[in-house]
């Protein structure tokens, strides 16, 4: 029986634009064939949003765009532009339970 998986990823960009420079990132792997961890990695799996879509990963949801309130434009928060990104995996029929 051939099964379906999801992997996601999670980027933190530089901007809202999803061209902007990948600032932060997490990879879940529901396949289980891989397991990686917050901070196993220096560098970001990929430069920019874009990097990610032209890899096949499906782009299913942008950050929002929150204008900071009047008097708080210099606070540090959390990383607001976040997208959000899946792969379906099929998954090989040995590895499908």
């Amino acid at each position: 029986m051939t099964a379906v998986r999801q992997q996601v990823l999670v980027l933190y960009l530089g901007t809202s634009a999803l061209d902007a420079e990948v600032v932060g990132w997490s990879v879940y792997d529901g396949t289980g064939l891989t397991s990686p961890t917050t901070g196993d990695s220096d560098e970001p799996p990929y430069k920019t949003g874009v990097d990610a879509l032209r890899d096949g990963w499906r782009l299913i949801q942008a950050a929002q765009l929150i204008p900071p309130y009047p008097g708080h434009e210099y606070d540090t928060s959390f990383l607001k532009h976040e997208f959000l990104f899946e792969k379906l995996v099929t998954m090989p029929d040995e590895q499908a339970q």
